[in-house]
């Protein structure tokens, strides 16, 4: 498949991206969320939760897998990225191997070593896009993010990147400012334009063409400890504002992270967004927790409760669907 096809397929108008991509320490802590144990049955059964849910391809146009359930088997025994496709949902491999310390208080992304030769087994297996995330924590008062993180991480991510566009699978770049912390809607704009100049000056310098990249980016958002919350329409506005202003018109395309925000949260929010349509390129959502939240709860690790657990997932689904398209009344969450 051509790059500009998988591109095309992945932001089909009312998709997004599904990201259960969780480490196993993280998919772990979301199971034990729900007072289910963590071993290699309960995960699979966590994901076969969503990827064989009926209707899946309805909503969601790709899913970005982790190593462990890439090479795992559904319960018709395919391989799951074999089995997504036949679905109709393209499938994606996380290949960043999580954060190192860097100097006081920031991290940087692992994963370069051996990553063209992971590249190419997933690539034989069927991968059709790749995702790379870099953390950046804001706090004025210790002067962070700071330039020298924002290089090293977007130095990173521009190898990932180029590493990826010679085998024809798609990047998805994930310069995330998390949402933790006291910092101001402003200060969170402003992190995520030194982010996003940082990133693509160092996509050029590498020789990415810009027109095969994806951004996964956060929303411009207070932190979760500040004292205000901002209108969603501001965070709308902000967020707006800094990705056309740092982020170049020939990108692919963006797409969102939730970032710990709740499930009717980034609902509002990225309808708000796509109410300030059109943008520069197309936009959508790829959501984590946001999306698995409301049916882990009800699934609990349990199978006599999937059917209900599935429901809760098309439910939220279908609700961002109508976001995504600037649709979305708060309305039918009551």
């Amino acid at each position: 498949m051509e790059v500009h096809e998988i591109i095309s397929k992945l932001f089909a108008p009312g998709k997004g991206i599904l990201a259960a991509d969780e480490s196993n320490e993280s998919a772990g802590k979301r199971l034990a969320a729900v007072g289910a144990e963590s071993t290699t049955e309960t995960r699979r059964a966590y994901r076969e939760l969503f990827f064989e849910c009926p209707g899946l391809s309805e909503f969601i146009s790709g899913v970005i897998l982790y190593d462990e359930t890439w090479w795992e088997r559904s319960s018709t025994d395919e391989p799951y990225p074999a089995y997504l496709a036949a679905q109709g949902v393209l499938p994606g491999i996380k290949v960043d191997q999580g954060l190192s310390p860097f100097g006081e208080g920031e991290k940087v992304t692992d994963g370069l070593e051996n990553l063209g030769e992971r590249l190419d087994g997933y690539a034989k297996t069927g991968a059709t896009f790749a995702k790379w995330r870099a953390t950046f924590r804001v706090d004025p008062l210790r002067e962070l993010p700071t330039t020298a993180c924002f290089l090293e991480n977007a130095k990173r991510m521009a190898e990932y990147a180029k590493a990826c566009a010679v085998r024809g699978i798609v990047p998805i770049c994930e310069p995330e400012v998390l949402l933790e912390g006291r910092h101001s809607m402003a200060e969170a704009e402003k992190a995520i334009g030194e982010a996003l100049d940082a990133l693509f000056e160092a996509l050029a310098a590498a020789g990415v063409p810009f027109g095969s990249v994806i951004l996964k980016t956060s929303m411009a958002l207070p932190g979760i400890a500040a004292d205000e919350v901002e209108p969603i329409r501001e965070v709308a506005a902000s967020t707006a504002r800094v990705l056309t202003a740092h982020a170049p018109g020939a990108l692919a395309g963006v797409v969102f992270l939730s970032g710990g925000q709740t499930p009717q949260l980034a609902t509002a929010h990225l309808d708000a967004i796509a109410k300030r349509e059109p943008l520069p390129w197309p936009v959508t959502f790829s959501y984590a927790r946001a999306i698995q939240e409301e049916p882990l709860k009800v699934w609990r690790g349990r199978p006599e409760n999937v059917d209900r657990a599935r429901a809760a997932f098309i439910r939220r689904l279908t609700l961002l669907a109508a976001a995504d398209q600037g649709r979305y009344d708060a309305a039918a969450e009551r």
